[in-house]
């Protein structure tokens, strides 16, 4: 039996033991390397994932990047939670993630971000939900990681701005990523080559932390192994390691209170 078939029997058996439902379907990236480190084999939908960049302005871009090329390979409308209108809809476009699809809130708060969230994912159907948070208590974590799983709607904490030294806090989420970006390859040429990011899964259960450094999203959401990399694999190389220790207009608006 191949050692990909024993990993994913092994996972499920401690799903089954940890109370984890595996009844909604994952989302693969078509990477073996990061497919292979995820339970079913891809980002599990119907669960609470987070993902973080840094404060360096780059990392937090990549980042929203990351998340907007994710949401674009899902079906269904997505509802953007965030603090204020500081996010530039349209760059969406470029990960696949069309404005059109996409229902930003304007929450002003932790709080209201929190109250938005858990009430988008009690509708089944959605493609998402993101909330952009300051800080997630256990408790709150497990709110959404529950009423993610009830409605198969993938939910997505973003930690924008997050320090690059600061202790992750222990939640409920399946997954906790980190985005930053990385050296483009070298064209010779007065051009533009395609993002190049350092991706660390950080925390899934049953996996040891890994990093690997990819091509950004394409106009279709996906990732890509850099070319130089794709013939160290070829070569029999390992291509992740483990890790050591204009603005929104205001139409797609909807403000909400602690009261609503």
């Amino acid at each position: 039996m191949a050692n990909s078939t024993v990993l994913h029997e092994l996972r499920e058996r401690i799903a089954q033991i940890e109370g984890v439902s595996s009844r909604h379907p994952a989302l693969p990236f078509q990477i073996d390397a990061i497919d292979q480190s995820l339970p079913d084999g891809g980002l599990a939908t119907g669960a609470l994932h987070e993902v973080a960049g840094s404060r360096e302005l780059a990392d937090d871009a990549a980042a929203t990047v990351f998340l907007a090329g994710i949401l674009a390979r899902m079906e269904g409308t997505v509802f953007w939670c965030m603090h204020w209108r500081d996010l530039f809809a349209p760059a969406l476009h470029f990960a696949g993630l069309h404005p059109d699809r996409v229902i930003f809130i304007e929450a002003g708060s932790d709080t209201n971000v929190l109250i938005a969230m858990e009430e988008c994912l009690r509708q089944p159907g959605l493609g998402g939900v993101v909330g952009e948070l300051r800080k997630l208590s256990l408790t709150a974590s497990r709110r959404l990681q529950l009423a993610a799983e009830e409605s198969g709607v993938p939910a997505f904490v973003f930690r924008r701005g997050l320090p690059a030294d600061a202790v992750a806090d222990g939640t409920a989420a399946m997954t906790r990523w980190r985005i930053k970006a990385a050296p483009s390859e070298r064209l010779g040429i007065p051009s533009l080559a395609r993002p190049r990011w350092q991706v660390a899964l950080e925390r899934v259960r049953g996996v040891e932390p890994k990093l690997w450094i990819l091509e950004g999203c394409d106009a279709q959401g996906r990732l890509a192994i850099p070319a130089d990399l794709g013939r160290r694999i070829a070569s029999g190389a390992r291509p992740g390691g483990r890790l050591k220790a204009k603005p929104l207009p205001s139409s797609r608006l909807i403000p909400i209170t602690a009261g609503v």
